[in-house]
């Protein structure tokens, strides 16, 4: 008798272990939807940008590398309107050492010859963006591929000449998105698909140019009329101490841009996607975040909770 009760015990344990458990998770996993329910009521119908690129583009694990192509798939269901603006300079620094030219850097900028805008062009339009489309429509998604020259418009990009107040530096074939050809775009959502769309341009004189991404999506995002632009990146947003992740900016209001440039917070690459995002702000964008590709649907964690991650800059 002893004994019998003793397997009876166990056995009420384990039921008790085993349904308690499972039931517990299933309603952590339900109090996330909930909390996911007024933001996709509220952005239903709505165009989201999104600039995806840093290196979790190349990174082996497929699993992040499809994430952010899983998070455009989530946004599809829920009927929101991804546009998706990708990025490449690694892959364009590695096909260009194959092709034996050195990637030459100027205030951060490719100098970019007409060998090297060639190239630049064929990896971003015809090497990335088939493969981005790919990925997206294997996940589930309906995705369509545009090069970067049917769609942006740009001027020439003359850097300012730091050791030669008023003069202007030539970096080649780089420009900076001024026209988005929005009608393509427009037909490309109302058929239920994503846009994804690569950074180069065609310039005044009908030439390509390589163009900032970051910028490409802001513009985009502005002509859009998008109600949200998202710049995915390596960092987990936009940091007093680039080195330090605790003195993240979580939140940040464009009037405090001037100060934080002043102070040297905002340098080098983050300058064109603080303006950028100051820029489609100002413009009706209702809000800009900066989120960290690494993290696995930081888009999603971005704008489905209540807390959010990365940076989010608002008027």
């Amino acid at each position: 008798m002893k004994r019998e009760i003793s397997a009876t015990n166990t056995l009420s344990f384990a039921a008790v272990f085993f349904y308690q458990y499972p039931v517990q998770d299933l309603i952590a996993k339900a109090a996330t939807l909930l909390e996911a329910l007024p933001y996709i009521q509220k952005f239903s119908g709505e165009t989201f940008v999104v600039k995806y690129g840093g290196s979790f583009m190349d990174s082996p694990d497929a699993g992040i590398r499809n994430g952010v192509a899983r998070d455009m798939v989530f946004l599809e269901a829920v009927e929101i309107n991804p546009v998706v603006v990708h990025g490449g300079g690694k892959a364009i620094t590695r096909a260009m050492e194959k092709a034996g030219l050195k990637a030459n850097f100027i205030q951060g900028q490719r100098v970019t010859d007409e060998a090297t805008v060639q190239i630049v062009d064929d990896v971003l339009s015809r090497e990335i963006n088939p493969e981005v489309v790919k990925t997206i429509n294997s996940l589930g998604g309906t995705a369509v591929g545009f090069a970067g020259p049917d769609i942006f418009k740009c001027r020439k990009l003359w850097l300012d000449d730091k050791d030669n107040p008023g003069g202007k530096i030539d970096i080649g074939y780089v420009g900076e998105v001024v026209e988005v050809n929005v009608a393509p775009l427009k037909e490309c959502i109302w058929c239920g698909h994503t846009p994804v769309i690569s950074p180069t341009a065609r310039g005044e004189d009908g030439k390509i140019y390589n163009c900032n991404a970051d910028v490409a999506a802001a513009m985009c995002a502005i002509a859009l009329n998008a109600k949200r632009l998202v710049f995915m990146s390596d960092v987990p947003g936009l940091m007093r101490d680039p080195k330090d992740p605790a003195t993240l900016i979580a939140h940040l209001k464009t009037g405090e841009v001037p100060g934080l440039k002043a102070a040297g917070t905002v340098d080098k690459g983050m300058i064109p996607k603080v303006d950028s995002a100051v820029a489609a702000i100002k413009s009706g964008v209702e809000k800009v975040s900066f989120v960290d590709g690494r993290v696995p649907h930081s888009v999603m964690l971005e704008i489905f909770t209540d807390k959010g991650v990365g940076t989010e800059v608002v008027l």
